[in-house]
């Protein structure tokens, strides 16, 4: 009898190397550690599934930072319209916002993992839960703890996607690392990507502001400029604006022990027209007044203001104009792997070869979160990991024909 493919985990990328491989023939079966498969899917998928993104491919693949160099040929393989044309072969329609995010019509993550779970069972894909990965056996078997014990597979090859370190709770708490460094499998130290950051508030800003949104804003560290939202937490700021810029603010926090961003309070406006508009408002005005009347600025923005604006006269309009242009806001810290919405770190890609299999454990492949690249938010995380499924699964296909 042939021994069927083993794979590692049951999110998003374990679910679609699993599909590949069955549908070539390959009988699969998918362990994972949760009581339900693709939990942190699901939980991603509660305020709006975002597949995808719809900019260009050229622009699109320039997201992912270093690792572009890995996920350049395997996003053209496997592009952000080949997952949109997957997704409406599930019968789930999927539409464009007018950000340019892909979303499934119904917004519902639970609607598509319905789906594709019924496709899997008809393509004789099995699925046990609560199985944990603990390594492999001294014949090389794998080994996992279920409900009923310890458990050993033989299987004709082995795909790991187990994701990364962020939201433990929901199965990617990194646990497989030391089993991977164990058998000389190079890793990169986790870090949280796509979080907050903190920002060491006075009491009394907390007071007026805490769970505030700060809309229509615009972001910008160094060169780079980010529009989008934030919302003031207790510690600090949260927000898709940050995310977009985790990254480099993540690593100049540790190299520097904090990062300065500069917070662009009316980014449709340039500084000489907020200049006019708040010389307009009477000179009695308060500065709540002032940005009120002004500029159409609620609070919690004078507040804001007033936290970082040092010994700055704000009754002088060129004074002012100039914090709402580029409010500097000092980062103290980036919220841990706990509260990130993924993580860096990982598998490093020198570690793979060419079809994703582990050099140092051959027959091994490995995908999704696991490897050492992040993305951030918008639709480039999922993509990316559906993108080094379907590489893994047709590396997978490859060697398993040379043998």
């Amino acid at each position: 009898m042939t021994r069927p493919i083993l794979i590692v985990g049951a999110g998003p990328a374990g679910l679609m190397a699993a599909e590949i491989l069955a549908a070539a023939g390959h009988g699969v079966a998918i362990h994972d550690s949760m009581p339900s498969p693709a939990r942190k899917f699901l939980m991603a998928g509660r305020g709006g599934l975002n597949l995808t993104h719809s900019e260009p491919l050229d622009r699109f693949i320039t997201r992912y930072g270093a690792a572009r160099p890995f996920l350049d040929p395997l996003i053209r393989a496997f592009t952000p319209t080949a997952l949109r044309d997957w997704c409406h072969g599930l019968g789930v329609e999927t539409f464009v916002g007018s950000s340019g995010r892909v979303f499934p019509k119904s917004f519902k993550a639970s609607t598509l993992l319905r789906a594709w779970l019924l496709r899997l069972n008809g393509l004789g894909v099995t699925l046990h839960t609560r199985h944990r990965w603990t390594g492999w056996a001294a014949d090389g078997a794998v080994t996992f703890d279920t409900p009923n014990g310890p458990l050993c597979v033989t299987p004709a090859a082995t795909l790991l996607a187990l994701g990364g370190a962020s939201w433990p709770r929901l199965g990617s708490d990194g646990g497989w690392a030391p089993l991977l460094a164990a058998h000389g499998v190079p890793l990169a130290p986790f870090r949280p990507s796509n979080s907050g950051f903190d920002v060491a508030w006075s009491a009394g800003f907390l007071e007026r502001a805490e769970g505030e949104p700060l809309k229509r804003i615009a972001l910008t560290v160094k060169d780079r400029t980010v529009p989008g939202e934030l919302v003031v937490t207790r510690t600090g700021l949260e927000g898709g604006a940050l995310y977009a810029l985790s990254a480099p603010l993540r690593d100049m926090i540790e190299r520097e022990g904090r990062a300065i961003v500069h917070l662009d309070l009316k980014p449709d406006l340039t500084l000489s027209q907020v200049q006019n508009k708040l010389a307009r408002t009477p000179p009695a005005d308060s500065l709540a007044n002032k940005l009120r009347k002004g500029l159409t600025l609620g609070p919690p923005m004078g507040a804001l203001i007033r936290e970082f604006a040092g010994e700055v006269d704000l009754g002088r309009s060129t004074s002012l104009a100039a914090l709402v242009k580029a409010l500097p806001v000092p980062l103290t810290g980036q919220r841990g792997l706990d509260r990130a919405i993924s993580s860096a770190g990982g598998i490093k890609l020198s570690a793979l070869d060419a079809n994703l299999m582990l050099t140092a454990l051959p027959g091994t492949f490995a995908c999704g979160e696991m490897l050492d690249w992040e993305a951030p938010t918008g639709g480039y995380l999922l993509q990316g990991c559906y993108a080094t499924a379907v590489a893994a699964a047709e590396g997978m296909k490859r060697f398993l024909a040379a043998r």
